[in-house]
């Protein structure tokens, strides 16, 4: 499988896996798309190989995990660093995802949570110390996450 290049199979079976992919069969997404299960088990294990899935992720709701603040720290990097300070950003504590931005001067987008400001504060005080200079704070009511309908075949079945 070449980069991009994804039939409608492949689309099918990275849409139903987005819905849930822990309460997601093979068997379920072959029963769906008229396929057996070993083939999809096998178009899933190529997916993985390649690169395509990156890994199964939870959605965590941090509040009730004992995390009530979310927050969104907008900082700026220098281009020639921002892959670096990027990941340096992933190893603190409290830290939970790190988006490069590729255009613009607020181009790398920190998620944290914490359990009070004490928190808050010794997190951007360590990404200023990083080299990340902090330009915006946002703190996160929710977010909700839905599967990329492009993946879904027009005659496959959407639940």
């Amino acid at each position: 499988m070449n980069d991009g290049e994804l039939d409608d199979v492949d689309r099918n079976i990275l849409y139903y896996l987005q819905q849930d992919a822990r309460r997601t069969s093979s068997s379920e997404i072959a029963e769906k798309l008229g396929l057996s299960a070993s083939t999809v088990r096998t178009r899933i294990n190529k997916l993985e190989d390649s690169g395509v899935i990156r890994g199964y992720h939870l959605d965590i709701d941090y509040d009730l995990a004992g995390y009530p603040l979310y927050t969104k720290i907008i900082c700026t990097a220098p281009v020639s660093e921002r892959d670096e300070l990027a990941g340096a950003a992933l190893k603190i504590d409290g830290v939970t995802a790190v988006r490069e931005i590729m255009t613009g001067e607020r181009n790398v987008y920190v998620n944290t949570i914490g359990r009070d400001h004490d928190d808050l504060n010794r997190i951007s005080e360590e990404l200023d110390a990083l080299g990340l200079e902090i330009v915006d704070e946002q703190i996160i009511r929710d977010e909700y996450v839905c599967p990329y309908q492009g993946f879904l075949d027009g005659d496959a079945d959407a639940e």
